[in-house]
């Protein structure tokens, strides 16, 4: 086995290049330095200790917090020919031993386990007797209560790693981890923030869209798939309810779709996921239950069917389509409804307040996103404490809606908010501005002021709409958790004065298909042939289509039509092994599509 990364990057997986971090990563480790790593969902995390595996004489324990996961990133690695194995509560106890032995004597060099067994004394125990190298902790955001996605079993992850005899390297990756959740996540697992490696949160290959529904989601999404048969494509809804009743609806709309959520059985959750994974169902509707142990590749398409709970979780599950950097859109539904809702739930929470207003700034940013008019991409990544160039693509850098004045309109709901002197939530501010009689606003003599009935025309929702885009666009500001107030910025007092206008687009939203793929006729027909030779090759093996070969690898075939074993290899994602195992039938295809095409051109 070589000691150079590059190397085995390019002998068992394919790639000329590595990805920005991953080499840097993998340095550190070799290095012997505890290490954390925040890449983007799809950016190679993956590579960053399969590497280090490959190359050090130890074997690497991976923690992973789904088993779904472990067993695609194990299929995954055997299909380059690199032993792997998985011990979770769905191993048969007459292969935990066989699997340790093989460890032992270093066969298996790859070592997938969850949080909770690594945790366990006697596991502890079993482990003192293997030379491990690495232990890299996947999904390192769970081990922050500041997180989006807290476990508490990966708060014991350290104390176990620190007691194995053989002083393992500590490896952190995540996608979606604010700067405080980094620096909670290095104090835990004794990570020096030198050794922090955070690349770019950008999803460039992702058009993101918010769209605020005039009629009714569930007939929007309806359109939305019919726009985009044949892609694959998963659709989040809040509660069990609304994903069984979405699914019925566009299922007797003719829509090949599956529900999934943690209250159907573990039988019927499996068959569904299978189902997606191996292209028999190519959309699906769940909860949040779905989808973290999700590594399909050609996923083209998220749509949030309600509003998310917080970027962090949003960006993880929007950033689950187009892994294999092709073209792709993720697209939030957003109901201001739903906000109310999640802060109903934080009300009632038993949490601490710390805790609580944590959770209440979140759901801020997710109203701020929804009414932002910058890019959505750029908001994103602001969140994450990083700056990017607007990407171009999303929903508002492609918006050609025209830009209406709506100082006035903005002024009535400022002077309303300084009338109150900032003092009231902004139900009552929209109340007070479209003239409400209630009994509250009769106490409070809010009928006697100036601004009073100033939006006389507005419905309270479009009120409220106008009223959560100055505070995202910073005119206004909100403050407090529970019970939050609405107060004027210094940016508002500049339109009260005069001496600044607001402005907003107004038209509908163009529906330009955003992952559409360049290609010519031909290279698109090929494309399908190489997939249908893709999806037979992975049923004689019984594993999911992409981990034979990415969407992306296959539309590159198509491209440069490789006839030779070196042409075969210049293909992203192939490598000796791959070569070896398909490269002959998939160039077959080829010639045979080529000589097709050719003799229907005579």
């Amino acid at each position: 086995m070589t000691n150079c990364p590059l190397a085995v990057l390019q002998k068992h997986f394919g790639f000329e290049h590595f990805r920005p971090g991953q080499e840097r990563v993998i340095d550190q480790v070799l290095a012997g330095q505890n290490t954390l790593a925040v890449m983007p969902t799809g950016g190679g995390k993956s590579l960053c200790y399969q590497i280090p595996a490959l190359i050090s004489s130890g074997v690497t324990i991976v923690v992973s917090p789904l088993i779904s996961l472990m067993k695609d990133q194990v299929d995954a690695l055997r299909q380059n020919g690199i032993r792997a194995g998985a011990l979770n509560s769905t191993t048969p106890r007459e292969e935990v031993n066989p699997l340790l032995r093989s460890a032992y004597n270093g066969e298996t060099k790859l070592l997938y386990v969850t949080p909770e067994r690594l945790a366990m004394d006697y596991f502890q125990y079993q482990l003192s007797f293997i030379n491990i190298s690495l232990v890299a902790i996947d999904e390192a955001h769970c081990i922050s209560q500041w997180g989006h996605d807290f476990r508490p079993a990966y708060r014991q992850l350290n104390a176990a790693v620190t007691k194995l005899p053989s002083h393992p390297v500590a490896l952190a990756l995540t996608a979606t981890a604010t700067p405080r959740v980094q620096e909670d996540i290095g104090t835990q697992l004794s990570i020096p923030q030198q050794n922090f490696v955070i690349t770019s949160f950008t999803r460039p290959n992702i058009s993101f869209r918010v769209v605020h529904p005039l009629t009714s989601t569930r007939q929007v999404i309806a359109a939305y798939l019919k726009d985009h048969q044949g892609e694959a494509g998963i659709i989040y809804a809040n509660t069990r309810k609304r994903v069984e009743s979405l699914t019925k609806y566009l299922a007797e709309r003719g829509f090949n779709v599956a529900m999934y959520h943690a209250g159907m059985t573990n039988e019927d959750r499996t068959r569904v996921q299978d189902d997606f994974q191996y292209d028999r169902i190519p959309v699906i509707v769940a909860t949040n239950a779905f989808g973290m142990g999700i590594d399909k590749s050609n996923v083209r398409f998220v749509l949030h069917a309600t509003s998310a709970k917080n970027l962090e979780s949003y960006y993880q599950e929007a950033g689950r389509a187009g892994r294999d950097g092709l073209p792709s859109e993720a697209i939030m539904y957003y109901h201001a409804n739903d906000i109310q809702q999640y802060r109903r739930f934080i009300d009632q929470s038993t949490a601490d307040d710390e805790y609580r207003e944590v959770q209440y700034k979140k759901l801020q940013a997710v109203t701020d996103y929804a009414n932002t008019p910058q890019c959505l991409q750029q908001q994103i990544v602001e969140y994450f404490g990083q700056e990017c160039e607007s990407c171009g693509h999303c929903s508002n850098c492609t918006d050609s809606r025209e830009v209406e004045d709506v100082t006035v309109a903005a002024k009535v709901l400022i002077a309303v908010v300084d009338e109150l002197h900032g003092r009231f939530g902004k139900s009552l501010v929209v109340k007070v501005a479209t003239g409400s009689h209630d009994q509250r606003i009769k106490q409070l003599g809010a009928d006697e002021l100036e601004y009073f009935d100033g939006l006389e025309k507005y419905s309270q929702a479009a009120a409220g709409s106008l009223l959560d885009y100055l505070v995202a666009t910073g005119f206004l500001e909100m403050d407090g958790g529970q019970y939050p107030i609405v107060k004027v910025s210094q940016k508002g007092r500049q339109v009260l004065a005069g001496m600044a206008q607001v402005s907003r687009r107004v038209e509908p939203r163009s529906q330009k298909k955003a992952t559409q793929i360049e290609e010519t006729p031909e290279e698109a027909e090929l494309f399908q042939a190489l997939r249908l030779k893709r999806r037979e090759l992975a049923s004689e093996q019984k594993v999911p289509p992409f981990v034979v070969f990415s969407d992306r690898a296959l539309h590159e075939m198509a491209r440069l039509k490789p006839q030779t074993a070196d042409d075969f290899l210049a293909v992203n994602g192939v490598g000796q092994v791959k070569l070896k195992r398909y490269g002959d039938v998939m160039m077959k295809v080829i010639k045979e599509q080529y000589k097709e095409n050719t003799s229907t051109a005579d």
